[in-house]
């Protein structure tokens, strides 16, 4: 199936909407025909992310906590998952939330979809592998989490999304799709949500000290904004198969096993300051403080399933994708 090509105008419910990925995620939807409904609390989503879709009359916001009963009138034909702190200074300050909108939420839009027969992706992340032992990661790599760890609460919160996810295909005949996301980065990002590349980037401009945690060898993937929403929205409306391993209870039930998406070019988080000083030229100096607790070392996706079941890799190189971020961030902070 041509993705950009459907036939019918869906009504499609994304969690999260007003987050950096999910705003994103709704433009492109809307921009392709479709009707969105999206549902956010806003604890970390922002009304400024959605500004320009309000009083279209295909899009439609819910202020409204998932990890309550969800009910939409009418016909559902997707619920996207986005639901949930993802950055580690949110989720490290918002733990219970991060552990009940990983459980009760996704527990909350499995139940929407079911209702409406609707298919149901889940946006999980690469932390589900922990501090990888393997690498790059594949999709059948189980991972290395510290479930007591600091750092648990979103990984746990993710793993158990997945595993619910998959219950509710097994045993209710669900179509559903898990997408397994790596470091994602671009406009939208919040200036101050902990995550490297708004980190840097808006300690450069303000000439601050560029904070580099252990000695940064450690490593990162990262991958533009719109090759994620492409990757995610490809993964949404790709023809479901039945998969030969899977003894599903309903022998018409479909499934796609977590596919990875992120850019397999891997830099070291040294290389990623280095590169936003190069391209924001100032005084700025780059400041070394201690390793978070469990700080991944690695982290690099092998995209193969992408590639052959989504047709899709990364386009946007970095240097490219930090000049176009660097510019947002110019315009938020002027502003």
């Amino acid at each position: 199936m041509d993705y950009k090509s459907i036939e019918k105008s869906w009504r499609i419910v994304v969690t999260g909407g007003a987050g950096f990925l999910g705003s994103h995620l709704c433009g492109s939807l809307i921009e392709m025909g479709h009707e969105v409904i999206c549902i956010d609390n806003l604890i970390t989503g922002n009304l400024d992310n959605i500004a320009n879709l309000i009083g279209n009359n295909r899009f439609r916001l819910i202020k409204y906590d998932v990890t309550n009963f969800i009910y939409i009138e009418g016909r559902v034909d997707a619920v996207l998952h986005l639901a949930s702190p993802a950055s580690p200074a949110d989720y490290l300050e918002l733990p219970i939330q991060t552990l009940k909108v990983g459980a009760l939420g996704t527990h909350k839009a499995l139940g929407l979809a079911k209702d409406k027969g609707a298919r149901y992706l889940l946006a999980s992340t690469s932390e589900t592998y922990g501090d990888p032992l393997v690498n790059p990661q594949p999709e059948n790599y189980w991972g290395n989490v510290n479930p007591v760890g600091p750092r648990g609460v979103y990984d746990e919160a993710k793993r158990f999304a997945e595993a619910l996810t998959m219950a509710y295909h097994r045993y209710h005949g669900l179509d559903t799709r898990i997408a397994r996301i790596f470091n994602t980065y671009g406009p939208f990002m919040r200036p101050k949500d902990g995550r490297v590349v708004s980190n840097f980037i808006v300690q450069a401009l303000k000439g601050e000290p560029l904070t580099v945690y252990g000695d940064g060898s450690q490593t990162r993937s990262f991958c533009y904004v719109s090759d994620m929403i492409e990757g995610i929205v490809r993964l949404l409306f790709v023809e479901p198969s039945i998969s030969a391993s899977e003894n599903s209870k309903n022998q018409g039930a479909t499934v796609h096993f977590p596919v990875n998406l992120g850019n397999p070019h891997e830099l070291s988080v040294l290389d990623i300051a280095r590169m936003v000083l190069s391209l924001i030229p100032n005084k700025s100096k780059i400041e070394f403080k201690p390793l978070p607790i469990d700080d991944p070392r690695v982290r690099r996706p092998d995209i193969a399933k992408a590639k052959a079941l989504l047709g899709w890799e990364p386009k946007i190189g970095v240097e490219r994708g930090l000049s176009m971020t660097i510019n947002y961030f110019k315009d938020k902070l002027g502003r």
